[in-house]
């Protein structure tokens, strides 16, 4: 009985750690070789996305702590891709923003500026995400 009791305790300790999800669906572009790539919330490591030729599409289910509302979400990898004269480029990507009552949306991970800026969009609410563009510190670790 209190192997049970302790179990429940730890379940539902478990379960209020977090307040709800979302998804992330991250496809691979046509010019993109590969890419490995970092999802941090609240500045914590939510998710990883690994895409190459064996694997074109990736999709995360990432829990949201609980206590707010709104969620800090910063982007970061490397993506290598085929430029215009047929050469292997790799490009650091790193950028961040907000995620705006994110629980139970699907986001978008795109990437723009010939793939310097990479972030998350809701295409059903563009409103959903404040992206700020540019390098962010949690960024800053190497991948491993």
């Amino acid at each position: 009985m209190k192997s049970i009791f302790s179990a429940l305790i730890v379940l539902c300790a478990t379960q209020a750690a977090h307040a709800g999800e979302f998804t992330v669906i991250d496809d691979r572009a046509d010019v993109e070789i590969s890419e490995v790539s970092r999802l941090y919330i609240d500045g914590n490591l939510a998710a990883v996305f690994r895409l190459d030729e064996k694997s074109d599409r990736i999709v995360k289910k990432v829990m949201t702590p609980v206590g707010r509302l709104n969620h800090d979400y910063a982007l970061c990898g490397e993506i290598t891709i085929t430029n215009d004269r047929g050469e292997k480029e790799t490009h650091r990507v790193s950028s961040e923003g907000v995620l705006n009552n994110p629980d139970g949306r699907v986001f978008m991970a795109y990437g723009t500026n010939n793939f310097t800026d990479f972030y998350l969009l809701d295409p059903n609410d563009p409103n959903a995400v404040t992206h700020h563009a540019g390098a962010t510190k949690v960024c800053a670790a190497p991948i491993s």
